[in-house]
């Protein structure tokens, strides 16, 4: 009798996962669906609504182009090279500024990291600066460099430094402080100390202020190629924007939207794969 009683309880926790027939439960639908589909669903959705609002009359094209004429405007433009070499142009921009503010935050965050002067020198007025509105520069920047290139590639480089410099700080002053007693018992030097310790443990956060830069440099180009730009993704919507082509300027927005968006996924890319070592990658 009592050995029964185990097989009793087994058939309990069993009984639930059969069908009528003692066949299993079929699937959920979302089992079925494509990985990845149910994140375009909500895409679809609205951009049908969208086309109805402008079917219905309540956009128009001078205020609101519908999904069809912002395609169509996009394709026009990239048969005649036109899109492609303003995204070229932005891209360039882009990866200058990744390429002058993320050396430059992490090179100040280790300064400030790894020393108490540094610490007392660069963090104050880093924190005092990242409150400031990048946008707001602007003035100074157009003072400071003209209304060329330069001008526009700083405001990216002003704002990619802050979010490296912040995660990377506080990932270096994270760093457990036996590993600092550990890098003294093996004689490991300065620079090697950095390069083998410091920098795996401060890489996790490191990343998250790399993406936080990629989107923050998309942003601040929408602003910086409105410095008398002559070309750019930008520069199209102005034009755009003067002949009330809102379908041509959906057509900017979009490409902008899409270039962060490859950006983010490459940087989630590099994460999984510098990181695979951690629990849940």
């Amino acid at each position: 009798m009592t050995a029964a009683a185990p097989d009793a309880r087994l058939a309990l926790v069993e009984l639930p996962t059969q069908g009528k027939a003692g066949q299993a439960r079929p699937r959920p639908l979302t089992r079925w669906v494509p990985s990845g589909a149910e994140r375009l669903a909500g895409v679809v959705i609205l951009i049908l609504l969208w086309q109805v609002a402008f079917d219905t009359g309540l956009t128009t094209t001078d205020t609101l182009a519908g999904p069809i004429q912002v395609a169509d405007a996009g394709w026009h433009m990239l048969a005649s090279g036109t899109l492609e070499s303003a995204i070229w142009v932005s891209l360039q921009r882009v990866l200058i500024g990744l390429a002058i503010g993320i050396p430059a935050g992490v090179i100040l965050a280790l300064a400030a990291g790894l020393s108490r002067a540094g610490d007392d020198v660069i963090d104050t007025p880093m924190q005092a600066l990242r409150f400031v509105p990048i946008i707001g520069l602007e003035p100074l920047v157009v003072l400071w460099f003209g209304i060329g290139e330069t001008a526009k590639v700083s405001l990216i480089v002003f704002g990619v430094i802050f979010p490296i410099y912040i995660n990377t700080y506080h990932a270096v002053r994270g760093i457990d402080p036996r590993f600092h007693e550990l890098g003294k018992v093996t004689g490991l030097g300065r620079l090697r100390f950095i390069r083998r310790v410091v920098l795996p443990g401060a890489l996790p956060g490191f990343l998250v202020g790399l993406r936080m830069s990629v989107g923050v440099a998309w942003l601040l180009l929408v602003f910086a190629e409105q410095i008398n730009a002559t070309n750019g993704v930008g520069y199209l919507i102005t034009q755009a924007e003067t002949f009330y082509l809102s379908s041509e300027i959906l057509v900017g927005l979009a490409t902008y939207a899409v270039l962060g968006l490859i950006s983010d996924l490459l940087v989630r890319a590099l994460e999984r794969k510098v990181l695979a070592w951690q629990p849940g990658r």
